[in-house]
């Protein structure tokens, strides 16, 4: 059974066949929100930086909301593989008080998680990197979004989402993407289109609260509400807008990598409700995803990877233990994507879309 499957569309196949896999192959990389998700793409995430990226010349633009954005922060720092190592550990160990805690009690937890990956200094690296140029997604609120958690935010919430079941194109009126990039990066078009995206200068200053805000959900932690460069205003995870991103909107010129926990992808967190829009199995020809395939998925613990609605619905004895088998198995994913880079054939077993 192969554990990691390789998805590619007919632009981004032309290129691995005429070049093989090397460290400045690709132009961007994509991190996915998703919380507990990540897991089962660390250890990939490991060879993807200290193998496929090593010796690498030319800028990688890194576009990340939520967890993607964190992982992509422990890809930046100097020894990326001892990083993710803490915070792996880290987060696997982490604890509340209850199966239902307060959403400060998940805010400290999380800022707790954040010191731990970046460590000390380790915002200099994020922002000074020699060529991963950080692209960090967050959402700011609109009216009733810009609000602390409370009745305001919860009807704001409740139309945002009632607007987004009719159309995607109505959700700029209640959020505005906020990006946090590299000093030396470009705006990245057509793929962070619309929305009045606003693009700030990525400096040590704002990285923790950039990346803090990235990953802050509504109702579960803290949103940020004033970030050095971008001013007031409550910032929110970028994957309300952003959630798996908008593949079919890449540069066509370009090729990009998507290290992804599903073969499908859903592109704004809302979508997750609407059955007709979550986890479609959608591509580009300019991308390369990397992602565990059903087999690999069907075998693990519970059938499935860790996720967040795994606190409070299962022991903690056992929720831990359960994380720890999915990351052991995940090194199938890393050994396999090993073994393929350094292969005679660098679409061995692809899927060409």
């Amino acid at each position: 059974m192969k554990a990691l499957e390789l998805r590619v569309g007919k632009t981004a196949a032309k290129r691995l066949a005429e070049e093989g896999w090397h460290a400045d192959l690709v132009d961007g990389l994509i991190g996915a929100s998703g919380g507990p998700k990540w897991l089962i793409l660390g250890q990939l995430d490991r060879v993807l930086v200290g193998e496929l990226f090593a010796g690498r010349n030319r800028p990688l633009d890194a576009v990340g909301s939520s967890i993607g954005s964190w992982r992509h922060a422990a890809m930046a720092q100097p020894n990326p593989s001892e990083v993710y190592d803490r915070f792996e550990r880290a987060y696997l160990t982490q604890r509340y008080a209850s199966a239902k805690p307060t959403v400060a009690e998940i805010t400290e937890v999380a800022l707790g998680l954040m010191r731990c990956l970046l460590g000390e200094g380790g915002e200099r690296h994020v922002v000074a990197h020699p060529w991963l140029r950080s692209h960090v997604v967050t959402a700011r609120g609109k009216g009733l979004n810009g609000a602390a958690p409370g009745p305001g935010l919860m009807a704001g919430m409740a139309v945002a989402a009632l607007g987004n079941a009719v159309s995607r194109a109505t959700l700029p009126l209640s959020f505005q993407r906020v990006v946090f990039a590299h000093q030396e990066a470009r705006p990245l078009v057509p793929l962070l289109d619309g929305f009045e995206t606003q693009y700030v200068a990525l400096s040590e200053a704002n990285v923790f609260n950039a990346l803090m805000a990235s990953g802050a959900i509504p109702y579960v932690f803290d949103g940020v509400y004033e970030i050095e460069g971008a001013g007031e205003g409550a910032f929110w995870d970028g994957g309300i807008i952003d959630y798996h991103f908008d593949v079919e909107r890449l540069p066509e010129d370009q090729v990009w990598l998507y290290p992804h926990f599903s073969n499908r992808m859903t592109v704004g967190w809302f979508d997750k409700f609407l059955p007709w829009r979550a986890n479609r199995q959608v591509s580009s020809d300019q991308l390369i995803t990397l992602c565990p395939s059903d087999a690999f998925l069907a075998q693990l613990p519970f059938g499935k990877i860790p996720d967040r609605r795994d606190f409070g619905k299962i022991p903690e004895s056992i929720r831990e233990q359960y994380w720890r088998d999915c990351v052991q198995e995940s090194r199938r994913l890393a050994d396999e994507f090993h073994q393929l880079i350094n292969g005679s054939d660098p679409l061995a077993g692809a899927v060409i879309l």
